[in-house]
């Protein structure tokens, strides 16, 4: 086993204990967050448009399911995938009639070419630096030529330590980039952008938060 396999096992191992500890107290804290966030409703509404209704879609890092279950609202042929079964337990619980998947997004059990749509909604933000370009050539890989990205992560240069939330025995670093850094590694995998949306902080938030959308060329399998 070389030093990066060790390490994509350490993070995904840190990734699910933190959120198998935190899953039903995050769920009630952020339940309704959606609600209260229209420009995030815009963004995933954009992307389901460009998608297609009936497009074939995968909700990468889905948590609890919100974004999932806003998906399938919009028209679209949507599962959801996560480390974490304690957040699968509710994701199933909130939306019963849904696919819901374990296992990890840099290998995805999806066939070349299978998807019209990846939603990576804060989920991207717990993968090392050197593992994105692995993980954004697997995205690319699943969609199908014309086949769209969306990706939400907090804006900086710095990681945020959450350390014992909710007073959880539990400790995890969230990722920050710059929309350009990230934009340019897409492009690097075989993406085009669509479009670079930052929005300032607002409430309680410590950085602006950036939505990318990136396709894969139609003309190009």
């Amino acid at each position: 086993m070389t030093d990066s396999d060790v390490q994509a096992r350490d993070f995904l191992t840190s990734t699910r204990v933190f959120y198998d500890a935190i899953a039903e107290d995050y769920d009630k804290q952020f339940r309704d967050a959606l609600t209260e966030m229209p420009l995030e409703r815009a963004m995933i509404g954009v992307f389901a448009e460009l998608v297609g209704r009936g497009g074939a879609v995968a909700d990468l890092g889905c948590g609890p399911g919100r974004v999932t279950g806003l998906l399938a609202e919009l028209g679209l042929d949507v599962f959801g995938l996560d480390l974490s079964s304690s957040m699968l337990e509710i994701a199933r619980r909130e939306n019963p009639d849904l696919l819901f998947v374990q296992g990890s997004m840099l290998e995805l059990d999806v066939a070349d070419g299978a998807l019209a749509g990846v939603l990576s909604w804060y989920s991207s933000i717990h993968t090392p630096v050197d593992e994105l370009p692995s993980l954004f050539r697997e995205f690319r890989r699943v969609l199908a030529p014309g086949g769209h990205l969306l990706i939400g992560f907090q804006v900086g240069d710095e990681p945020k330590r959450h350390d014992k939330p909710f007073g959880h025995d539990v400790i995890l670093d969230f990722q920050r980039r710059r929309p350009e850094f990230v934009g340019g590694l897409l492009e690097a995998a075989g993406f085009e952008l669509v479009s670079q949306t930052v929005r300032a902080a607002q409430a309680a938030e410590l950085t602006p938060q950036a939505f990318l959308i990136a396709r894969v060329p139609p003309d190009r399998p």
